[in-house]
């Protein structure tokens, strides 16, 4: 078996009739990640969270979680004291950190910050980089970014909308969790230069501030829409602009006719029986 990847869970799935809202029902977990799945692809999403077949994971980032983790650091120290980090005066924002109980917890993968969202039973969850205050008590959502990249980062790519919908999802759980929050959200965007003469053991950035005015309104449909694909019998068709879809297609299409073509030469059975077994059982 792979060391990163399952082929097929068992726990942590949804059942339409332990987890249907109401009193009796048991809240599901659903991840802010898992619901920009959905919005990519209700397909992939109905095989992870409904039959146990998620995404092969993707390799880790180790310098963008190097980059993250130094940034926490930076601004923590700024929570601690209460005072503006220089980001923010050089912006001219007016914040500090927010200094808060719960900010290891809301920073945690697997905890974050939690909101039921009563109407589907769905215990939505996700966990942030950081959080400011400004001085009329509103809190503030930041993002950690880091790329390398030739000109200044922007949010304008088609693929950056995930971005978006991330800031959007905190906003939304930190309202739920009877928080004022601003509207603005902020990227902390860390870009590794490029345009030095020698790497030198060093690598360089330049960090930007990007400002972001969030939407939320299109949370809650998004999450019943999610349940109604949930409580399905079956999954939906794949998706036309999704690559998983398209390689399980194609995959299968190539198989199957495999699987035929070794039926019909008899003496080639034996040896491909053990592949056979293995994708046909």
């Amino acid at each position: 078996m792979s060391e990163y990847y399952t082929a097929r869970r068992s726990r942590g799935l949804y059942d339409p009739e332990r987890n249907r809202p109401g009193p009796r029902g048991e809240p599901f977990k659903l991840s802010r990640s898992k619901i920009d799945l959905f919005l990519e692809c209700p397909r992939c999403f109905y095989l992870d969270r409904r039959l146990g077949v998620g995404r092969p994971p993707g390799f880790p980032f180790n310098l963008n979680s190097a980059v993250d983790h130094l940034l926490k650091k930076e601004f923590d120290f700024h929570r601690a004291t209460q005072s503006p980090h220089p980001l923010m005066e050089s912006y001219g924002v007016e914040a500090v950190p927010f200094e808060h109980a719960n900010m290891d917890q809301w920073r945690n993968t697997f905890q974050g910050v939690q909101h039921l969202h009563e109407p589907t039973n769905f215990l939505v969850f996700g966990a942030v980089d950081d959080i400011w205050a400004n001085p009329a008590g509103e809190l503030i959502v930041v993002d950690y970014k880091a790329t390398s990249k030739d000109g200044t980062p922007t949010l304008d790519a088609d693929w950056q909308r995930s971005y978006k919908r991330q800031m959007e999802i905190y906003q939304w759980l930190l309202r739920g969790n009877e928080f004022k929050v601003s509207d603005t959200g902020y990227f902390v965007y860390a870009n590794g230069k490029r345009d030095r003469e020698a790497f030198d053991k060093k690598l360089e950035f330049e960090v930007v501030l990007i400002s972001y005015a969030g939407k939320t309104e299109w949370i809650d449909r998004a999450l019943s829409d999610a349940r109604a694909l949930l409580v399905a019998d079956a999954p939906p068709l794949g998706g036309d602009e999704c690559d998983y879809c398209a390689y399980r297609h194609a995959a299968g299409e190539v198989l199957l006719e495999s699987k035929r073509r070794a039926t019909r030469r008899p003496n080639d059975i034996a040896a491909r029986k053990p592949v056979e077994q293995t994708l046909f059982s």
